[in-house]
């Protein structure tokens, strides 16, 4: 069993510990636990159970680091790969930029472990991705689709005292569907800590209703058009300009590099609307509660009223710089509005539903212009109401400048990218003046 107590992994890293002979030595111990099935046609094609424990050791004499890794626990194991850890160091070059460890922190509880999540079973499983099937298998569509829980551990010790362990759960599932001809398409995506949350049959209906309304689509023009971004599609975009990095900025390499040198903390680059922050203690979105320096975590705001009121430095840059360090983003969450999405198509004379966007690439870093595709459900939207799908898009579009292009938030909604796997909480958005650039064959 991989997921070790908190007791459990403090006892095997004092342990480790006590056999380094280095100026300095960090240990961190990483554990998971759980399962997935892949569907693809209306059946399974894989299922599997995982079940991962490791643990790496850095030793650090002056500014020379070597680490070792090892996933046997045995004493005679244990010591041969702190040795090796060492000897690793004393050949490594002299890192500048190397930081002492820190000493003891003081961190809160977590609050990112489920029971529910963490006692799923391949009958659970099954159980979830069936219903799912069944919706698409009603409908004369086959789905294709991805189940996931995953019960995580992570502990880290060093010589100076610092103990860190945090424990986490969550479940993440994915479907697409399409007809047999592969001419329409819909998807859908969820993620949450607690696994009473997720209801498959829900959001295979919506991926169903996706593909069905978006056959026979029409060519219209691209150019600027309101469009509303439903969350999936709109997390796409954003997680592009999640990092908030002060160093990049620092250097003229972000988006929140100021012309002629500095950053742009304290300027407001978006929209009243926005506001993006992280908070390890956000029940719908929990997170780790200390990042990988060991240092405490707690809510941080990013944007405030869009404004930019933090940028995140590592213990290094900070020190470089004279400033206190500010751990980067440990999840993300955009507070939304009360306007339905019912409302944001109502209240459009002229513009585009995106159910998804997908194949996203970064054309210029420092003013986060991105382009990529539309998918899985595109339509046009004339007085208020949906009038019919339309062929999809290709975008030109920054984050930036659609943010500050807001017109309406909905409900925050708890979705992942499945170009990261992470999970974000963002709302549905009305956007003005989104720009298409092109037609595109994609489904």
């Amino acid at each position: 069993m991989p997921i070790y107590s908190k007791e459990e992994a403090q006892a095997l890293l004092k342990k480790v510990l006590s056999y380094s002979k280095a100026d300095e030595c960090e240990v961190s111990l990483r554990g998971n636990d759980g399962g997935n099935i892949r569907t693809a046609l209306n059946a399974v094609s894989t299922a599997g159970d995982i079940s991962t424990v490791s643990l790496a050791v850095s030793s650090v004499y002056g500014k020379k680091t070597g680490t070792a890794t090892i996933n046997e626990f045995d004493d005679a194991s244990l010591e041969k790969v702190v040795r090796r850890a060492e000897e690793l160091a004393q050949l490594a070059p002299e890192n500048p930029e190397t930081m002492p460890m820190l000493g003891p922190q003081t961190f809160k509880d977590s609050i990112a472990y489920n029971p529910a999540t963490a006692a799923m079973t391949p009958e659970s499983r099954a159980e979830m991705v069936g219903q799912s099937l069944d919706v698409t298998k009603a409908a004369n569509l086959q789905a294709a689709g991805f189940l996931e829980n995953t019960t995580r551990f992570s502990a880290v010790m060093n010589s100076k005292g610092l103990f860190a362990y945090d424990k986490s759960t969550d479940v993440i599932y994915s479907v697409t569907t399409r007809n047999a001809a592969g001419t329409i398409s819909g998807y859908a995506a969820r993620g949450f800590t607690d696994v009473k949350k997720m209801d498959t049959a829900s959001a295979t209906k919506i991926a169903t209703q996706k593909a069905l309304s978006s056959a026979s689509p029409k060519a219209i023009e691209p150019g600027k058009y309101t469009v509303i971004l439903e969350p999936v599609a709109a997390v796409y975009m954003l997680e592009n300009m999640f990092r908030f990095d002060a160093r990049s900025a620092e250097e003229g390499r972000s988006f929140l590099s100021k012309k002629g040198g500095g950053t742009r903390l304290g300027e407001k680059l978006m929209d009243d609307k926005v506001n993006i922050y992280s908070d390890p203690f956000n029940t719908e979105l929990p997170g780790p509660t200390w990042n990988g320096d060991g240092m405490p975590l707690e809510r941080t705001d990013w944007i405030k009223e869009g404004v930019v009121k933090n940028l995140s430095y590592s213990r290094y840059w900070a020190q470089k710089k004279g400033v206190t360090p500010v751990p980067g983003p440990s999840n993300i969450i955009m507070d939304g509005g009360t306007t339905s999405l019912e409302e944001m198509i109502k209240s459009t004379e002229r513009g585009i539903l995106v159910s998804r966007l997908w194949y996203i690439r970064m054309v210029d870093p420092q003013s986060l212009l991105l382009t990529g595709l539309t998918r899985d459900g595109t339509f046009y939207i004339e007085n208020g109401q949906i009038k019919f799908p339309v062929k999809n898009f290709r975008f030109n579009e920054s984050p930036v400048i659609m943010l500050n292009n807001v017109e309406a938030l909905g409900k925050p909604e708890r979705t992942i990218s499945v170009e990261s796997y992470r999970s974000y909480l963002i709302p549905p958005m009305k956007i003005r003046d989104f720009t298409f650039t092109s037609l595109s064959d994609a489904v």
